[in-house]
């Protein structure tokens, strides 16, 4: 399928999802967000995906947010929408089957945060910039972003992020451990694909359920993700990746994942 403000390539077993609006510091609009949440949906069905890398295009920005110019004639209904497009799409991301890394290779702010944050693993180049800066423009961060900060970093850091609009550099968010690493930023599409690379040569089965346990646990009480973690970690012993998996170790040979 071809889009407007999307590119999807595909390297083996992971897919490149990247926001073409260069020009616009690839800023999420409406058709963006459509578009990036049914690049997700087709992603979710492709088995033959084990892993997937989220970007954005040019040198600048991986998102510089949402799109202003669009939001600035909103109703309030309207508004309500749009944040709730946006929402959706998060959800969407946080409930892919596949791993998500981010490669943030520029300027994540506002709703280009609120993306990174729904992603998995957050990798940043060296000249990455952070920030939730809506209460500048009279508004609250409206694609999740009063949930997922301090679930990340804690409520005390996220509300300081949110309520002063401060924007920060890529060693602060990996002090805070917003980012997994950071690495130069002629480096940061290279490093992405190396650990993609890593991950899917792991047992895919396992690989999606460790994340929905993650994902899932992460909203229960210990007890209850305890429960579930049970329930996943049974259900791989019916896989033929787990015996092949096995048996690799017992015998001290190589295998290799089928998926299955």
């Amino acid at each position: 399928m071809t889009y407007s403000n999307i590119l999807v390539e595909y390297h083996e077993q992971i897919a490149t999802v990247t926001i073409n609006r260069p020009k616009a510091l690839n800023a999420l609009n409406t058709v963006t967000l459509q578009e990036l949440s049914q690049v997700v949906h087709d992603l979710a069905n492709n088995s033959s995906i084990r892993v997937v890398i989220l970007t954005g295009s040019g040198e600048k920005a991986f998102v510089a947010g949402a799109d202003i110019a669009e939001m600035n004639t909103k109703t309030p209904m309207e508004a309500r929408s749009f944040s709730q497009l946006g929402q959706r799409l998060m959800n969407l991301i946080e409930s892919l089957p596949q791993p998500v890394i981010a490669a943030i290779n520029g300027f994540a702010l506002g709703g280009g945060l609120e993306l990174a944050m729904a992603c998995d693993i957050r990798l940043a180049g060296e000249n990455a910039r952070f920030g939730q800066p809506e209460v500048n423009l009279g508004i609250p961060a409206g694609f999740g972003g009063t949930q997922r900060l301090p679930r990340l970093v804690g409520s005390g850091r996220a509300s300081e992020i949110l309520l002063t609009a401060d924007l920060f550099d890529a060693q602060e968010a990996f002090r805070m451990g917003l980012v997994n690493r950071v690495y130069p930023k002629e480096d940061l599409q290279e490093q992405a694909m190396a650990m993609a690379k890593r991950i899917a040569a792991k047992a895919p089965i396992a690989v999606q359920l460790t994340k929905s346990a993650i994902y899932k646990g992460a909203n229960m009480d210990l007890i209850s993700g305890q429960d579930y973690e049970a329930e996943v970690f049974a259900l791989t012993f019916h896989t033929e990746d787990r015996k092949h998996g096995f048996r690799a170790f017992l015998e001290k040979t190589q295998t290799e994942f089928l998926g299955k």
